[in-house]
């Protein structure tokens, strides 16, 4: 009996370094056998069992890794400072999403010189937009504090509306190539499935902390964050784009893509109008009230 238990044990409980061999051993394993081999094949069938076992282990896990994770944010320095210093945090997403905006528009740019193409300027053009609102807005919070210049954070959140509207002429231009000229992004089923969940991720992350800083009251943490989400907004329209491709290809008709497609674009476009209204009226609110406290002091 006590034989069996370690046996039972060793196999839902072992070492960290064959939890770390198998993650990524699981994963190419699967996608090889899908990709190539086909569902019939019994290798696929031995893939799904791999798979299934490498999850069951690691869930077997998740409660000692999430007690490591909390003691590693307790008594890590790094971490510690990481936790408690939103400003950090922001700095390094600012830069982060800047440099990987620039080096992408930079791409597209190449390729509309390439293939002479408005799509790629549209698209260099959208990300050019992207990067240079972060590395405005990286500016400011490498220097000050959230809040310790209302004014000058009001001109950067009002500026950062008015760039909406133009990044929304790029957009337009990006939404009229997928629904006229069908201008479609196709990808195998399992790359578009990992676009997917990341895309969702990014969504989500967007949304939640739209609202999470709020509560620092800085108009550019949240112009930071209002960038995410149109950003998000977008990656959901090009996600929309390449599954009715993927996957509608042969059975969704040309004319039902470009519903689809034209109706969500509408919608992204109009709500990326809104929030740049929104951002200028409020911004242009507040700088007026504070010119008028000024005069009457």
């Amino acid at each position: 009996m006590q034989t069996w238990k370690k046996i039972g044990k060793a196999l839902l409980f072992p070492h960290a370094a064959v939890l770390l061999i198998l993650l990524p051993t699981a994963a190419v394993f699967m996608v090889y056998a899908m990709a190539v081999l086909g569902t019939e094949n019994p290798i696929t069938t031995a893939s799904y069992v791999l798979a299934f076992y490498t999850l069951t282990i690691w869930c077997a896990r998740m409660p000692r890794m999430i007690g490591f994770c909390k003691r590693f944010k307790r008594t890590n320095s790094y971490a510690v400072r990481w936790s408690e210093d939103v400003r950090l945090r922001m700095n390094v997403s600012l830069y982060g999403s800047f440099l990987g905006n620039a080096a992408y528009s930079v791409f597209q740019l190449c390729l509309g010189f390439y293939h002479q193409s408005f799509w790629y300027y549209a698209m260099a053009g959208y990300y050019i937009l992207l990067a240079a609102m972060r590395f405005s807005l990286a500016g400011y919070t490498r220097k000050h504090k959230p809040g310790e210049k209302m004014h000058t954070e009001l001109i950067q959140y009002r500026a950062c509306g008015i760039v909406f509207l133009l990044m929304n002429l790029a957009l337009t231009v990006m939404i009229f190539f997928m629904v006229y000229w069908n201008r479609t992004f196709h990808h195998h089923e399992i790359t578009t499935i990992a676009i997917a969940a990341y895309t969702f991720t990014a969504f989500t992350f967007a949304i939640i902390n739209m609202v999470k800083y709020r509560k620092y009251q800085s108009p550019v943490y949240s112009a930071s964050k209002a960038i995410s989400l149109a950003a998000a907004c977008v990656s959901m329209l090009t996600l929309e784009s390449t599954m009715l491709t993927t996957f509608g290809d042969g059975t969704t008709d040309l004319l039902t893509r470009r519903l689809f497609l034209g109706i969500s674009g509408g919608m992204i476009s109009v709500f990326i109008i809104a929030m740049a209204i929104y951002m200028i009226v409020r911004a242009s609110k507040a700088l007026k009230q504070e010119n008028k406290n000024e005069r009457t002091e």
